[in-house]
């Protein structure tokens, strides 16, 4: 089993302390460039709401930067919080289960 590494940087973390404090940018008008609603981006800024492939598409756009940047961000916070999970529950293999 995987080793569970220190929790990586969350989507809403890397938002808010590498682009909108350093730009002066504000949640409500990232919410207008990216046409949704103030709550969402606060959602997505406090790490209550997963950011979706759309809206990492957006975000990529409008900071000018590679197509999978955001997405890689989210992925690793997500495999992070797949190995917690996985490591607490103590899953067994699958042959010794079913005595194959």
């Amino acid at each position: 089993m995987e080793t569970i590494t220190a929790e990586p940087t969350t989507v809403g973390e890397m938002l808010n302390e590498e682009f909108l404090k350093p730009l002066n940018i504000t949640q409500q008008q990232l919410a207008e460039a990216m046409k949704v609603s103030r709550k969402v981006i606060g959602q997505i800024v406090n790490n209550t709401r997963r950011l979706t492939v759309g809206e990492a598409s957006q975000l990529a756009a409008l900071f000018e930067l590679d197509d999978d940047f955001w997405i890689n961000v989210q992925a690793a916070h997500d495999r992070w919080e797949a190995r917690k999970i996985i490591s607490s529950q103590h899953f067994r293999p699958i042959n010794i289960l079913l005595n194959i």
